[in-house]
């Protein structure tokens, strides 16, 4: 059985729970990045969902450029498999491409996210 890990920090995240069953996919909601991180080294997902937020003149202007590069390092090292979907809301549309030079992302999908969209995001490529 194929395994996804969320990371839920926004209320923008949609719950596909029903489709991550429907596709054979045991899926986890993490809310913190730490207890994400301490689960993909117990069991490295096939599958990782997050929600890209731009680092506006915080510390991500230096060594990283989003909420999602520490949690994307780590995958790297613990599940070098993992899928990463990325979920934004449109108006961080001009700021992902940073995350994407940096990072193989297998998947940018956009507020509002369809289940159609999130599924084809998930199918093996054919």
């Amino acid at each position: 059985m194929k395994t996804l890990h969320a990371l839920v920090d926004s209320p923008f995240h949609p719950d596909f729970s029903a489709l991550y069953r429907e596709l054979g996919i045991a899926s986890e909601r993490f809310a913190s990045a730490r207890n994400l991180h301490r689960a993909m080294q117990k069991q490295p997902p096939d599958f990782f969902i997050g929600e890209f937020v731009y680092g506006w003149g915080n510390n991500y202007a230096g060594a990283n450029v989003s909420n999602l590069d520490v949690t994307i390092r780590s995958l790297q090292r613990f599940a070098p498999q993992a899928k990463v979907i990325v979920l934004m809301h449109p108006r961080e549309a001009p700021h992902i491409d940073k995350l994407l030079e940096l990072f193989p992302v297998h998947a940018v999908l956009t507020y509002p996210v369809s289940e159609q969209a999130m599924r084809e995001a998930l199918q093996p490529a054919a």
